[in-house]
């Protein structure tokens, strides 16, 4: 199965979670969101959000600013 991850396109044994994706690219780390197909997934979502064949993954880090 292949998805994109931020641009780049990431081949996948099958569908997982994107808390598990988030767990394999070791970026389940405070700060991080994300973004599927476009569209923000709460972090209490990650877990029940399971990815499909072409979905569109980005990551965010949040930046506290001034």
């Amino acid at each position: 199965m292949q998805i994109r991850l931020n641009g780049e396109l990431l081949q996948l044994d099958s569908s997982c979670s994107l808390e598990a994706l988030l767990s394999a690219q070791n970026q389940l780390k405070a700060g991080v969101a994300v973004a599927l197909n476009q569209q923000v997934i709460p972090r209490s979502q990650w877990s029940n959000t399971f990815l499909s064949e072409y979905d569109d993954v980005d990551l965010f880090r949040a930046i506290a600013g001034g």
